[in-house]
């Protein structure tokens, strides 16, 4: 998303299921100063895969390690095989011994164990970091013992209260799907306050590359006239009138086939930016500052977080697996863990002139416009 979209408004999530809320969407929580979309995976370079862990479920870093869990173990299982006391790695990942974990949850180990065969990747220098938003500092500390030879766990984030996983990949630039897939998060991407997070090192997008041999230096791109020349053009002279644009009202031309879905509009107002996925992954809605926000379904408030500016975002659940992000708002009214009806007041509008609107289904957004009643 863009950066002024979820900087104003236009935002999680970080986050769904929620740690923050894009692709780019920047909950910058995609909220990125993510709103403009909530998904990563556009603006940040994909990382590497996760190393594959040893035979006992570790992976081993040059300035930690993690265990993998297999489905149904809990953390008292994983540090029994680890020769780990129970309640240290319990309480180092913000769970109980006891907790179920699902298949491919990561557990950061809180030192380091023997025996483990190094994982292989690159060099990274080991940062643990925390949320300043929730009044938490940054600052270097490695999880556990360094191992020879091994690549360096790209960096550790313990999880605020009320971050999205969409913030936290919008915070260190990768997507939010690689934060997933290292960490073993649910389809929900629901985080716990306390839990770590590791956080790959974002690589280079292909795009933007160019491969060359070594010592032989960047190639130099030809200019645009190398291939042809330039075509003739008659350029207008600087006080030549601009021909006048007709302004469009987006609200006013939505079409019968957008109307009818389970969803209603979140507030009053003329749809200024419309739904282009991994541009912007919602609509942007004109509203005046202190403007009405409702719930635009009934559901669960999932989350509250803030983008890079402090400004609120707020995220619901809804039956269907569907999330609806409400971003560049300006007062709360409701808490994390309510239950909500459609229509009932989540707070008011920001002082940036519009309310960006998001829907979604786990990592995917949709267009908003045909689930609009």
């Amino acid at each position: 998303m863009s950066r002024h979209d979820f900087r104003a408004g236009c935002a999680v999530l970080a986050l769904l299921g929620l740690t923050a809320c894009g692709a780019d969407g920047t909950f910058d929580p995609d909220l990125r100063g993510l709103m403009g979309g909530m998904d990563t995976a556009g603006a940040a370079a994909a990382a590497s895969p996760r190393p594959a862990p040893d035979a006992r479920g570790v992976i081993s870093f040059a300035n930690g390690q993690a265990a993998v869990a297999q489905a149904g173990e809990t953390p008292a299982a994983i540090a029994a095989r680890l020769g780990l006391p129970a309640a240290e790695l319990a309480a180092h990942n913000a769970l109980p011994p006891d907790a179920p974990l699902q298949a491919g949850a990561v557990l950061v180990l809180p030192r380091g164990v023997g025996g483990a065969a190094p994982a292989t990747g690159g060099t990274a220098a080991p940062t643990v970091v925390t949320d300043p938003f929730a009044g938490q500092t940054a600052a270097a500390a490695p999880a556990s013992t360094p191992t020879e030879g091994a690549p360096a766990n790209p960096r550790e984030h313990v999880v605020a209260a009320g971050e999205t996983a969409w913030a936290v990949a919008r915070r260190y630039g990768v997507s939010v799907q690689d934060l997933a897939s290292w960490n073993g998060l649910p389809a929900d991407m629901s985080l716990r306050t306390g839990q770590r997070l590791i956080v790959p090192q974002a690589g280079a997008r292909p795009d933007t590359l160019a491969v060359t041999a070594p010592g032989s230096g960047s190639p130099t791109p030809p200019p645009p006239s190398a291939a042809q020349p330039l075509p003739d053009e008659d350029t207008p002279t600087a006080d030549t009138p601009t021909p006048e644009v007709a302004s469009t009202d987006l609200g006013a031309t939505r079409t019968a086939a957008s109307t009818g879905g389970q969803f209603r509009m979140p507030v009053d107002g003329a749809i200024i930016r419309v739904y282009e996925k991994g541009r912007n992954d919602g609509i942007d809605i004109a509203a005046q500052g202190g403007a009405s926000v409702a719930a635009a379904g009934g559901g669960e408030v999932a989350a509250i977080t803030r983008d890079s500016a402090g400004t609120p975002i707020v995220v619901l659940r809804h039956d269907g697996g569907l999330m609806s992000v409400y971003a560049n708002m300006g007062d709360v009214a409701v808490a994390k863990g309510d239950r909500v009806d459609a229509g009932e007041a989540l707070g008011t509008a920001g002082q940036a002139g519009f309310v960006h609107f998001e829907i979604r289904r786990g990592f995917e957004s949709l267009d908003p416009e045909p689930l609009l009643n």
